[in-house]
């Protein structure tokens, strides 16, 4: 599989915008997905002050021995929503990066669950420590597959 590079190398480029800016750009079609969105199969849908969704389509690429879907996909998509949660309250000049995750994983997921939203929702973004609490849920069926919550170092970039 060929490797995508970044043509932004994010240690030596400090944003010039905001990260509520940066996100709706993504969101809006002006700025690529990251690109883990396409090797795993979900992207940034929405973005407001505080709040990141992303939506992903487990298949059959992310089962794990047991059959299912690895709970690592479910972690990364908590895990996205949560850290877009706090860049969205983050001023330009300033990175963040995940210090502590912790996920709960309530049922399992296989390629017939369909479509999953995780939302995140920002509870406190200081200088140095921000945190953010996520829910993943069944577009379709409305059911509560994992739930997270993260603490996030706070650092000027560049």
């Amino acid at each position: 599989m060929p490797r995508i590079r970044s043509s932004v190398d994010p240690v030596t480029n400090a944003p010039t915008e905001s990260g509520l800016d940066i996100l709706r750009a993504i969101v809006d079609g002006r700025r690529p997905q990251p690109p883990i969105s396409a090797t795993l199969d979900f992207e940034l849908v929405a973005v407001e002050p505080g709040a990141a969704t992303f939506e992903g389509r487990p298949g059959e690429f992310l089962y794990n021995p047991m059959g299912t879907v690895h709970g690592g996909y479910l972690s990364t998509l908590l895990d996205s929503a949560l850290g877009s949660a706090v860049m969205s309250r983050l001023p330009a000049g300033t990175g963040y990066t995940t210090a502590q995750l912790n996920v709960n994983l309530l049922r399992p997921v296989s390629a017939r669950t369909g479509k999953l939203r995780a939302v995140g929702r920002a509870i406190h973004v200081g200088r140095t420590i921000a945190t953010a609490e996520a829910q993943l849920l069944g577009v379709e069926d409305g059911k509560l597959y994992a739930h997270a919550t993260t603490t996030c170092a706070v650092f000027p970039m560049g």
